[in-house]
């Protein structure tokens, strides 16, 4: 597939008319080519308003309609596999095998959505119908939804080029919840970007969809994304990057005449407790799967363990020592790894050097030889410290994105409490123990359920099921709105807003609300579940 580097606006491109910027082979430090072409303000502008003037037909569309789109993007992604794959591969140095793996996870949560709108109950339809005979007041007939909020606003993530990005999850749950989505692109992976944006274009001029459905914009600095979010015709900011770009499009939205809701995963060190039953058990299988963890995608996954804690055990203190002694050579004995680009890379040589020499750290273990030259490569860093001095300095809670972790050992009961207590927001919290160590460090357990969105037993927080229950958030500052879900079907409420209908005319209705129940949906009917249909007559005389 040839590239343009040209923005994506509707049914037609931009002109090449920007500052261009390329992509860097993050393996070798050479750029590649074409050149792509940053976005005017026209281009925004354009995008905008194409995205707003699609924003009333898309809405209505049904479920159906929704469905046949979404799941010919996937078919259009897929039809571009092995050339798709080369891209990504040159332009983020990621393994064949992961880029795969990922197409497939990106293709799956399409056709998911596509299920989840087709079937129809995601809007959650509640019905109360009206009493006339209450006193002293009669009962309205009140009927309300979820309903698509507007033109979306979709930032690319690096780490994710195909799963987070320009057809990720949140352009998936953003279209399938009838929202027309504007794109910005990813500077590090501009070609993979091109590559799939081409492919939702035409699957949306296959469907019949409205122009302005999609659009994708280029840009190499941060202009185009403020721009966009400041945009008047856009309702809703889906974001996944640094707390600093996140903090920003979230000041930026807010600061707007009519401020707009950004849902933004930004920062998280998913903090490992391992109990001291499990660490009896099993001290060198955790290490292993902890490395790995730690290790997996050059440790740039939002999932990555930050930080492992270990409990003292009088029983037998000298599994902690096991473990730590375990987790250090292998950590040794890492090799390189490739970084994603090179702000990523800078940032994670700056801030290993500062946390060596950070007050509290007690241990630094990293390979001897300095990793090679070439390319975005780093060498993978296990930092030690005590609860007390972690608890107090919330410099040492800071992420660092890459192939290091945090060790703190030997940590009594009262100090890892506090030192639950002292985290921040973050996506996950993982336990390793037995079915004892739950009962007896159920007050842990009781602490970070206010501080994460997903709890582990027994595995490891990187691996993310795409699937109906799963919460991918958590309380700031790992997301903006802790309420939410970034992967799963529920992320689709993110781009929705509730609407309610009193005393309509049965005709006048969405099909979700009316009597006959069209699309056999489940709905709350006077507080109970069903898909029966409402009758005319039942109609006729509650009302």
């Amino acid at each position: 597939m040839p590239l343009t580097g040209r923005s994506i606006l509707g049914y037609s491109s931009a002109e090449a008319r920007g500052a261009s910027f390329r992509a860097t082979n993050p393996a070798t430090g050479e750029s590649i080519q074409p050149p792509f072409y940053s976005a005017s303000v026209e281009d925004v502008n354009r995008a905008a308003l194409l995205a707003e003037r699609a924003f009333g037909d898309w809405s209505r569309a049904s479920g159906k309609t929704k469905g046949v789109l979404l799941r010919k993007i996937a078919e259009n992604i897929e039809a571009l596999k092995d050339e798709l794959v080369a891209r990504v591969s040159e332009e983020t140095a990621l393994p064949v095998p992961r880029i795969k793996s990922e197409l497939f996870r990106t293709s799956s949560q399409l056709r998911l959505f596509a299920q989840l709108v087709e079937e129809g109950s995601w809007v959650i339809a509640r019905i109360d119908r009206a009493d006339p005979n209450r006193a002293p007041i009669p009962k309205p007939d009140i009927r309300s939804l979820w309903h698509a909020i507007g033109p979306v606003a979709v930032f690319c993530a690096s780490n994710f080029p195909l799963a987070f990005s320009v057809a990720g999850g949140d352009t998936a749950s953003a279209l399938a919840a009838g929202n027309p989505v504007v794109v910005k692109a990813h500077g590090a992976h501009p070609g993979t970007a091109e590559m799939v944006g081409e492919a939702i274009r035409n699957a949306a001029r296959e469907s019949g969809a409205p122009e302005g459905i999609f659009s994708l914009l280029f840009d190499s600095g941060i202009e185009v994304g403020v721009s966009l979010v400041k945009h008047p015709s856009i309702k809703a900011v889906g974001f996944t990057g640094s707390r600093e770009g996140g903090r920003a499009l979230m000041d930026a939205a807010a600061s707007r005449p009519e401020p707009i809701p950004v849902f933004a995963e930004m920062s998280s060190i998913n903090p490992v407790f391992i109990l001291p039953g499990a660490m009896r058990q099993r001290s060198s299988e955790i290490a292993k799967g902890a490395h790995v963890s730690v290790t997996l995608g050059a440790g740039q996954f939002c999932t990555k363990p930050g930080v492992i804690v270990t409990a003292a055990d009088a029983a037998n203190a000298g599994k902690n020592e096991e473990f730590a002694a375990a987790l250090r050579e292998l950590m040794r004995a890492g090799g390189d790894f490739t970084l994603l680009n090179s702000r990523i890379h800078q940032s994670y040589i700056s801030n290993t050097k500062v946390r060596a020499n950070q007050h509290g750290i007690s241990k630094v273990s990293q390979p001897d030889a300095s990793p090679a030259s070439d390319g975005f490569r780093v060498a993978p860093v296990l930092f030690e410290t005590t609860a007390t001095a972690f608890t107090h300095d919330a410099k040492l809670h800071a992420e660092i994105f890459g192939p290091s972790t945090v060790l703190i050992s030997n940590s009594s009961r009262d100090e890892l409490l506090q030192l639950a207590r002292s985290l921040e927001g973050h996506l996950t919290a993982t336990l390793h123990g037995t079915e004892e160590d739950l009962r007896e460090y159920a007050d842990l357990i009781a602490i970070l359920e206010s501080k994460v969105g997903r709890l582990i037993f027994n595995g490891y927080p990187t691996g993310v099921e795409v699937c109906h229950a799963m919460v991918h958030g958590g309380p700031y500052p790992a997301t903006s709105d802790g309420r939410t879900t970034s992967v799963g079907t529920q992320a689709i409420y993110r781009f929705a807003r509730l609407v309610c209908f009193q005393n309509f005319p049965n005709a006048s209705l969405p099909d979700e609300l009316k009597d006959e129940n069209p699309l056999k949906i489940w709905r709350m009917i006077d507080g109970e579940q069903t898909r029966d249909p409402i009758s005319p007559r039942s109609r006729a005389t509650s009302q």
